[in-house]
């Protein structure tokens, strides 16, 4: 090792040592410096790393850096910044962005199974696609806009894809069969069913005027409310007991809460209770403060045979210091009060959406009511039968994976004619291999849909001030 010793001509030092240095240009040194004389001295000088808690040149220690870029991804800038603030943390959100952006992107293999998706980055203007590992159901990677080239560039570069799960967009499928030819094309099966759904509405819609109403039922007697079992009825039974058997030990509604920790309306309907039983009332009445002048204004309505009108009852009240609005006295008055020779309500038909979703429902998720007014319907209307059928049909299909039954299916779909359907039959055949395999293959979009739902959450995070870099960072590191 060289040491070099100056002398030199300023009043502010007497010499300067350069230690370690091996290559020096002495002339320029003497030349500045003045006199210089080179020794040898058998000391070293060392500087010890450790890459564990910092590197080169960095602000941030090696475990800070980690916390701050868990942050940054989780709550990203401005959120992030105030919650490592509050951990006494000076970060501002630049430098967590900055942290996020460092990172590097993760390495994953090409999947077997491959699902894409799009998700609107601004609805309505610009949209990105989604590649998921089918299996895994985790992002793999991003493309902006949700074009055919950008996924056919993508699936050139990584060969292996055997199965593509996608939506039913046009775009998709030309993309996937540029750049995966052999790759067998899935349509994902909740777009089916949504297809679906709206071709029945069309269809229900243009037949709305079979929708009629059932008649009352015509009974004698009341039908009796239906009395809890199993743990609910013990669980009902012993605080009931519980409750009244405080109140004969002389202890009020407010002291039993306290003891029991309840609320105080709950102790005081088992109270006013006779029986356990009585607690199952049906659908509670909400109270009001016009309930005070409830047999007031049903004696008056007697004694006039019904003629009285709102109005009346409204300037009566008010003469007595009563004043309520003519609106919720009306509104009280047609639920509270019975007026003579008043008709009982004729039910409402049923809405066209009401009817899809007994036509489109599993039939084990109907009740007794609404199965005997999907009944009433169908009998009604020989093309909504159809219909009903064609559906049960093609949800068969789906659930027991008979996807080779589909062409049968819309040739059947097609010969009946009905509005929606063969439209709906007819679209099917513009790709009919991807939806014969989504009728039939496990492999499917539910996953990508999964991680679309979670791409949301992230972009509503950012509150659109993110840029598409920052955006794709974020899914694929989250």
């Amino acid at each position: 090792m060289t040491v070099l010793v100056m002398q030199a001509e300023t009043p502010f030092w007497d010499s300067m040592v350069f230690d370690g240095i091996d290559d020096v240009d002495v002339e320029a040194v003497t030349a500045v410096f003045g006199t210089v004389d080179i020794v040898d001295c058998p000391r070293r000088t060392f500087a010890e790393r450790f890459p564990h808690l910092t590197a080169p040149y960095a602000r941030f220690t090696t475990r800070l850096n980690h916390a701050l870029e868990r942050i940054g991804l989780a709550l990203a800038g401005r959120a992030g910044a105030r919650l490592a603030a509050q951990l006494g943390l000076s970060a501002g959100r630049m430098t967590l962005l900055r942290r996020i952006m460092a990172l590097p992107d993760p390495q994953v293999s090409t999947p077997r199974v491959l699902g894409v998706d799009d998700f609107a980055t601004r609805r309505g203007h610009s949209y990105a696609t989604l590649i998921t590992d089918g299996e895994r159901h985790r992002p793999i990677d991003v493309l902006p806009g949700r074009e055919a080239e950008p996924l056919a560039a993508w699936l050139r570069e990584r060969q292996g894809v055997e199965v593509i799960c996608r939506d039913r967009a046009g775009a998709y499928a030309e993309g996937a069969a540029l750049g995966a030819p052999a790759a067998l094309q899935v349509a994902d099966r909740f777009h089916l069913l949504q297809n679906l759904g709206q071709a029945v509405e069309k269809c229900v819609a243009t037949h709305r005027d079979c929708l009629r109403p059932l008649p009352p039922p015509d009974i004698d007697e009341p039908i009796p409310l239906a009395l809890p079992t199993g743990r609910r009825a013990e669980r009902m039974r012993a605080h009931h007991a519980m409750v009244h058997g405080l109140l004969s030990e002389g202890m009020g509604l407010r002291a039993i809460a306290r003891h029991l920790g309840w609320g105080r309306h709950t102790v005081q309907r088992y109270a006013r209770a006779d029986r356990w039983q009585d607690m199952v009332t049906g659908r509670r009445t909400r109270a009001s403060r016009l309930d005070v002048h409830r047999f007031a204004l049903q004696r008056r309505i007697d004694e006039t045979d019904g003629e009285i009108t709102i109005w009346r009852l409204r300037e009566e009240l008010a003469q007595r210091g009563y004043t309520v609005p003519y609106s919720s006295l009306r509104d009280w008055a047609r639920t509270r009060l019975t007026w003579p020779g008043a008709s009982a309500p004729t039910p409402a038909a049923p809405s066209v959406r009401t009817a899809v979703g007994w036509i489109t429902r599993h039939p084990d998720t109907l009740t007794e009511d609404e199965i005997q007014q999907l009944k009433a319907v169908l009998e009604g209307c020989p093309e909504l039968e159809q219909t009903h059928d064609l559906v049960r049909d093609f949800t068969r299909m789906l659930t027991q994976r008979t996807g080779g039954d589909l062409p049968h299916w819309i040739d059947s779909a097609r010969a009946a004619q009905l509005p929606g359907m063969t439209g709906f039959a007819t679209g099917l055949t513009a790709d009919l291999e991807a939806v014969t395999a989504g009728l039939t293959v496990h492999s499917s979009s539910g996953g990508t849909e999964g991680a679309v739902t979670r791409v949301k959450k992230i972009k509503r995070q950012l509150y659109g001030r993110a840029g598409f870099e920052l955006l794709r960072k974020l899914i694929l590191l989250h």
